[in-house]
């Protein structure tokens, strides 16, 4: 899954949104929601680089890209916000909650235990948040 770029009829602010939409779902319109009433020009600015420029490029498929930002953002281990968002993003690109969990395991090698348990207890979080949502989607 790409998102693909069409600039002779989209900006660079659409097609980041659009790309935002389709990634992040609500986690990334939460966090969009968030910034209009601090900094919306930061909000675009998040829609426009990240999502209408990078995102948006060729060479990777989406799940890889998710891949690298969990990875990425759990090696920091100061980005538990933007680390449960990207972890609905993995999901909602079609990674498994075990192939994420194997990224998460797999950054006690390079980032040390504290990220990886830090990583690992966020991702918990976002699974059970989704498994109440489907539970309560089915009564």
């Amino acid at each position: 899954m790409t998102i693909q770029e069409n600039p002779s009829t989209e900006s660079r602010l659409e097609r980041g949104r659009r790309a935002l939409d389709a990634i992040d779902g609500q986690a990334g319109r939460n966090v969009i929601d968030a910034l209009a009433g601090v900094a919306p020009d930061f909000a675009n600015y998040l829609f426009e680089f990240p999502f209408g420029d990078i995102y948006s490029r060729p060479g990777l498929s989406l799940r890889d890209r998710e891949i690298a930002t969990i990875a990425a953002l759990a090696a920091m281990g100061t980005a538990q916000p933007q680390l449960k968002v990207h972890i609905e993003a993995g999901l909602n690109v079609g990674l498994s909650q075990e192939e994420i969990t194997e990224i998460l395991m797999q950054m006690a090698v390079y980032a040390g235990f504290p990220a990886a348990l830090n990583g690992l207890f966020v991702a918990k979080d976002v699974y059970t948040a989704r498994a109440s949502e489907f539970a309560e989607e089915q009564t």
